[in-house]
């Protein structure tokens, strides 16, 4: 999976972030636009459409997720000697969004859903205890999103530092930081960058495979 992120072209990635989820979103919304265009339109129906909308945010997402972790372990090989980084602490804040997110599309699809459907079809009030979880969400998703911003300064800097074989500080990749953030315009900047630096290890890695068998 590593090596499939690393040799893929630019507009593969582009696609797979960008292209295809907003291709799927136009979908989704024409779907609902035309329900809502018929005469007396079921709410419960249109709102049965948002099941959906997760499913585009995951291929996003998590395409655009998977793409950073390819960087940052494919490339952490050819890190020069003496330079090291927190690769664990990456680990840690890589998949702390990843268990948040998925348990609040959980909540979502738990609790949110029963209180519309009640709301709508039996007209009753909402569960004052449901708003009490919005304290709570709001400092996770905070937290979240740092960590978010930390894997892209950490993709950012991991590649950055294969590049120029050396230890970089922040003014050395900070148009890759923001690449990575904006990574709609930036993969296709970033992306043949990592396509050269993957040939390398491969080159790398048949020259001693051959430099072995050579001295058996």
């Amino acid at each position: 999976m590593i090596n499939l992120f690393l040799r893929a072209k630019h507009w593969q990635i582009f696609l797979a972030t960008v292209g295809l989820p907003i291709l799927l979103y136009i979908i989704f919304m024409a779907n609902i636009f035309s329900h809502l265009l018929v005469p007396n339109p079921n709410p419960m129906v249109v709102f049965g459409y948002l099941k959906y909308l997760p499913v585009i945010i995951i291929l996003s997402t998590g395409t655009l997720f998977v793409w950073q972790w390819s960087v940052v372990m494919g490339l952490k090989k050819m890190l020069p000697a003496g330079v090291t980084l927190k690769f664990t602490q990456f680990k840690i804040f890589f998949f702390i969004p990843l268990i948040y997110f998925a348990l609040i599309f959980t909540f979502i699809f738990m609790f949110v859903g029963d209180f519309i459907s009640n709301a709508v079809t039996q007209n009753t009030p909402p569960d004052p205890a449901i708003f009490f979880i919005f304290p709570v969400i709001f400092p996770l998703h905070l937290f979240a999103m740092f960590c978010l911003f930390y894997c892209i300064y950490f993709t950012a800097k991991t590649l950055k530092t294969v590049e120029l074989q050396r230890e970089v500080v922040f003014n050395d990749f900070i148009a890759e930081f923001f690449l990575f953030w904006f990574h709609f315009v930036g993969v296709w900047i970033l992306q043949p960058k990592i396509n050269k630096l993957a040939a390398q290890q491969e080159g790398t890695k048949n020259t001693d495979e051959g430099t072995k068998i050579e001295g058996m």
